[in-house]
């Protein structure tokens, strides 16, 4: 009902049948005067007409008493005459507010029959006088199903107390407050009703009945709800959120510091290699996957009686402290554990989690076999913020991966200064590169036959105020976070235009030839190829000069995706090689297929050759098959003079390593090339 018609209905209210209008009254007692005075004036008048027979109106002469007597009875008439016209007056003005009250009577009806909202006329005990027709088309309830019943019968028990309470105000104020409640359906189910009520008092002010507007807002609060569901649910798995985690886990927390005896742990959950999946069978086969997961860590949660069982004696505020799983993002869940009796629980859960895990999945048909690396955060932890607690879990899941991955690691305070420290050392990652404080050093590559420098290859350094810092401190952490890719693509750039000066200042045939590193992140880029050929256009180097590095495990991984790169890559006229070949455990089938020029023997094998025959056997086979292939070969990590003369013997076109140099700048480089044999500088041919 709009508000017009609730302000037309407070108007017309009090005129309906079953109300008995006040205004019924005020007519019926205007009536009862005017026929009382009617009464009256026609009792006077008669008596004043019977008067003229009394013996003392005679007593004066004949002519005159006539006279008299029509002047008397002319004025009787007059006064009749005027009675007349006033009975009529009032009769009229009474039809009027009769036909007043009957288009209002009818008004009321009209609107109470068709209105969508439900009215009630009740009285001072809550029995009822009037329903509307709506009640049945609402609540299904016929008018002789509501005829015996109380208005209160069908309100939910948990709601009279408030539906009875604004009643009462109501009837003290005259209005009541918008009151929201349950009622029971004819169906057995429960709907919603917001409703108002207004008071109707009699002449002495007192309220006698109630006139009540009911309007079915069931509909209205689904759709709240769900709003609020959505807000606090994940939309893919139906999960609680990252919002609804972290207000659970805070209540936890709070809990745990109020009762010593009260523990829980927090585990977060992480699919090992999951991008592969979805690279490989798309984002639906992922999602599908993801929806999988959730099932099954839900059903492994309900087997965990340790979630949900409550233990801590005298702890009176849990509520809704159930075990929960809930979905972070991506392909990380969570899991709460409430009330567990000793860390070692949440291990145990873990190691569940991850057999459950481990079963095959069934993607479009495909099977497909996961794992999942698991963090752990307790309770027994100083924090007093639930962020800070999934921050230790997400620390515990991240070494679990550093550390071989489809296992669960418990989060200690050396991860956490671990954390911090990696922290700072990717802050300072992203000001050395703003700042220009990365270094280009080179490391010769030596042509075995001829002894002299054939190339170099380039290699990041970062040169802080305190000292160089170790590759291997940072290149990890930067191949992590994606620094990575500008840290080479500066490295490229300066490394092409050292290549091309030393080319001009130490001429030689075949010219020098330069060694880059291309990582998993880049080769990962849609746009490397162009990346690269924009290098080679703005330096102006001979792509056969440049020799792009890619590790085995990359350049032998996904055929299709790594077979598109290595070809546009190709295209640009640069030499490929396969680097730290094998420890990868190649397929040599493919090896015959993909672009490359170059093998490079990792230096495990080169560093053991000399003292262990099955090394030198490993590097004689792995010279021997790219030379059936047509490959050449580079030795790394040569450090002594037997591995040197051991890969002459085995016909290794090219090594590097400590014996002939270790990395340095280009200065230290440029020496090296001046006292190089076979290879003269400019200045000195000229």
């Amino acid at each position: 009902m709009g508000e017009r018609d609730q302000q037309a209905f407070q108007e017309v209210n009090q005129n309906s049948p079953e109300a008995i209008p006040v205004q019924m009254r005020q007519i019926e007692g205007r009536e009862w005067w005017l026929w009382g005075f009617a009464v009256a004036v026609t009792l006077a008048l008669t008596l004043g007409i019977v008067s003229f027979t009394f013996p003392w109106f005679h007593l004066e002469t004949e002519a005159s008493y006539w006279f008299d007597l029509r002047e008397w009875v002319r004025g009787l008439a007059g006064l009749v005459l005027l009675f007349d016209v006033y009975t009529v007056y009032q009769h009229f003005q009474l039809q009027s507010i009769r036909r007043q009250l009957a288009e209002r009577d009818q008004l009321f009806q009209l609107i109470s029959e068709n209105a969508a909202d439900m009215i009630a006329l009740v009285d001072s005990e809550g029995r009822r006088l009037y329903n509307s027709p709506a009640y049945e088309k609402v609540l299904g309830y016929s008018p002789d199903d509501l005829k015996n019943t109380s208005s209160f019968d069908q309100i939910h028990p948990d709601d009279r107390p408030r539906v009875l309470q604004a009643a009462e105000k109501a009837r003290s104020s005259g209005q009541g407050e918008r009151v929201e409640y349950r009622i029971l359906h004819k169906d057995g189910s429960w709907r919603t009703l917001e409703s108002t009520a207004s008071a109707i008092r009699n002449a002495k002010g007192k309220t006698e009945k109630l006139v009540i507007v009911n309007r079915d807002i069931t509909e209205r609060k689904r759709a709240e709800e769900l709003l609020v569901h959505n807000a606090f649910h994940d939309g893919l798995t139906n999960l609680p959120n990252r919002a609804l985690f972290l207000d659970r886990l805070q209540h936890a927390l709070t809990l745990s510091k109020k009762h010593s005896n009260y523990m829980f742990a927090v585990l977060l959950i992480d699919v090992d290699e999951f991008k592969v999946i979805n690279d490989s069978l798309g984002h639906t086969a992922g999602d599908e996957l993801l929806i999988q997961i959730s099932q099954r860590l839900t059903e492994s949660v309900r087997r965990a009686d340790t979630v949900s069982r409550p233990r801590v004696t005298g702890v009176v505020e849990k509520s809704d402290l159930e075990g929960t799983l809930a979905r972070l993002g991506g392909d990380e869940f969570t899991i709460l554990l409430d009330d567990i009796r000793d860390p070692i629980e949440a291990v145990r859960v873990s190691e569940r989690v991850q057999t459950e895990l481990a079963a095959p999945f069934v993607l479009n048909g495909q099977e497909v076999v996961i794992s999942a690396s698991i963090g752990i955060a307790s309770s027994a932890t100083p924090h007093t913020q639930a962020e800070d607690l999934i921050r230790d879990a997400d620390i515990a899941m991240y070494r679990a991966k550093r550390t071989g991955k489809a296992r669960c690691e418990v989060f200690d305070t050396a991860m956490h200064a671990n954390a911090v420290k990696r922290l700072r050392l990717e802050t300072d990652l992203r000001k050395a590169l703003d700042q220009g404080e990365f270094r280009v050093f080179y490391q010769p590559v030596v042509s075995l036959q001829t002894g002299r420098i054939a190339g170099f290859e380039a290699l990041s350094r970062w040169q802080r105020a305190e000292g160089m810092v170790p590759p291997m401190d940072f290149i990890p952490v930067a191949e992590e976070t994606g620094l990575i890719i500008p840290m080479n693509r500066q490295l490229r750039l300066e490394a092409c235009r050292q290549v091309m000066a030393w080319q001009n200042q130490f001429p030689a045939n075949p010219p020098l030839t330069m060694s880059v590193n291309v990582t998993a992140k880049e080769f990962a880029q849609p746009d490397l190829a162009s990346e690269i050929g924009k290098t080679i256009e703005q330096t102006g180097i001979a792509p056969g000069c440049l020799r792009l590095e890619i590790v085995e495990t990359i350049a032998m991984g996904d055929a299709e995706k790594s077979g598109k790169v290595l070809s546009q890559l190709k295209g640009l006229g640069v030499r490929l090689s396969i680097d730290d070949f094998g420890t990868g455990y190649s397929s040599l089938s493919r090896l015959r297929r993909i672009p490359v020029d170059t093998l490079k023997i990792d230096r495990v094998f080169i560093m053991n050759m000399d003292s262990d025959p099955e090394n030198r056997e490993i590097v004689r086979v792995i010279i021997t098959l790219a030379h059936n292939l047509g490959l050449k070969v580079v030795a790394e990590g040569a450090e002594t003079e037997a591995h040197v003369k051991q890969l002459q013997q085995l016909n290794c076109e090219q090594a590097q390593g400590y014996f002939f140099s270790r990395p340095a700048d280009e200065k230290a480089m440029t020496h090296l090339l001046a006292a190089s044999p076979g290879i003269k500088s400019a200045a000195a041919s000229g």
